[in-house]
C-alpha cells in the first residue's frame, strides 16, 4: 500500500483561509517578529491578530507613494517640512499601500 503526500488543498477550503497582512513582509519594530512572522506581545506569549501599527507604517512607507505629503517610497511623510512624530505614515498612504498590494 503505498501513500500519497503532498495532496493540492481543494479550491473550496482554500477560498476560506484568511491571507495574512502585507505589512508582514517587514520587519516589526515594536515586538522584533522577523519578516514573514506575525507580531507578538512584548512578553512574545500572544500571537497578535494584526500587525502593530509601526510595521503598518514601515511597510507603507516601504511600498507607497504619500497623497498627502508627496513624497516617494522610502521617504518618511512629513507635515510642514518637519517628519511626523514616531515615523508615522499618513492614512492616505496606508491606504495607498493597500490598493497597490491588492
Amino acid at each position: 500500500m503505498s501513500r500519497v503526500f503532498g495532496v493540492p488543498m481543494p479550491a473550496e477550503l482554500r477560498a476560506g483561509r484568511r491571507s495574512q497582512h502585507p505589512a508582514r513582509a517587514v520587519p516589526c519594530p515594536h515586538c522584533g517578529a522577523q519578516a514573514e512572522r506575525p507580531c507578538t506581545s512584548k512578553s512574545k506569549r500572544r500571537v497578535m491578530p494584526a500587525p502593530h501599527p509601526q510595521r503598518v507604517s514601515n511597510w507603507a512607507q516601504a511600498k507607497a507613494c504619500c497623497p498627502e505629503c508627496q513624497v516617494e517610497p522610502g521617504v518618511p511623510c512629513h507635515r510642514d517640512g518637519v517628519p511626523l512624530w514616531g515615523g508615522d505614515t499618513h492614512a492616505r498612504r496606508n491606504r495607498e499601500a493597500m490598493e497597490v498590494a491588492a
